[in-house]
């Protein structure tokens, strides 16, 4: 017999700790973004500047609306920066800024994890529309039928896949922007601390909803394996 109980409080402590994280993570961010750097460049300059030394001209630099939207975007080549990032002179939007181009620069050099999850993107697109109700329709016909919660628990496997495919991605993409400041002298070695800590904690989100997401898999596939059990 399989019991939830575990996976309740799993999914309860990732919630508390994605809540926890992501309060860090904007308060990490708004203290870095206080402090000036010592290079006065801008979050904009600091992205063309990563994305020139990599020899990628066809990537544009835009401001997007939001805070903490941040996002490279491999459709239409372009590295969006939030308003705060865009103009900002600061660690935080230093970090950000390189990280983006993190992102693009393993676009370019078609990074397989990127390439991989890049891949996934189409699919999960169109099961994302119909996978809650699938789910729903599963755990309501259970004691008819376990086949619709079966398809269900298998589309929302590649829900999972993908947050844990995304981890490497975004590890990589803090990896190459941390040392590409450091390199090309764009942070002091305090600065560089701060930036590395804004970075580590945004990566840290990603940490979380993965498991979160592998913990709902396994309440999901509990209950499948209930309904085996009482039959």
């Amino acid at each position: 017999m399989y019991s939830t109980g575990p996976i309740y409080l799993i999914l309860i402590l990732a919630a508390v700790a994605g809540m926890i994280i992501q309060w860090r993570l904007r308060s990490k961010f708004s203290q870095y973004s206080q402090i000036g750097l010592q290079s006065g460049l801008s979050g904009k300059q600091i992205a063309e500047l990563m994305l020139a030394d990599h020899g990628i001209t066809d990537v544009r630099v835009i401001s997007t609306e939001g805070r903490l939207t941040d996002h490279y975007n491999p459709a239409d080549k372009t590295v969006n920066l939030s308003e705060e990032v865009y103009g900002a002179r600061s660690a935080a939007a230093a970090a950000v800024a390189a990280h983006e181009c993190g992102h693009a620069v393993q676009h370019a050099t078609a990074y397989s994890a990127l390439q991989f999850r890049s891949a996934m993107v189409p699919t999960l697109s169109a099961v994302s529309k119909f996978m809650p109700l699938v789910l729903l329709a599963g755990v309501l016909l259970l004691r008819t039928t376990p086949i619709p919660l079966g398809v269900g628990i298998v589309l929302f496997s590649l829900t999972t896949l993908f947050a844990f495919v995304t981890l490497p991605v975004e590890f990589d993409a803090s990896k190459r922007a941390l040392a590409w400041i450091d390199k090309r002298g764009i942070v002091t070695t305090q600065e560089h601390a701060m930036a590395k800590d804004a970075l580590w904690w945004a990566a840290m989100t990603y940490v979380v909803a993965a498991l979160s997401s592998l913990a709902t898999l396994l309440y999901y596939v509990s209950i499948f394996m209930g309904s085996r059990d009482r039959r």
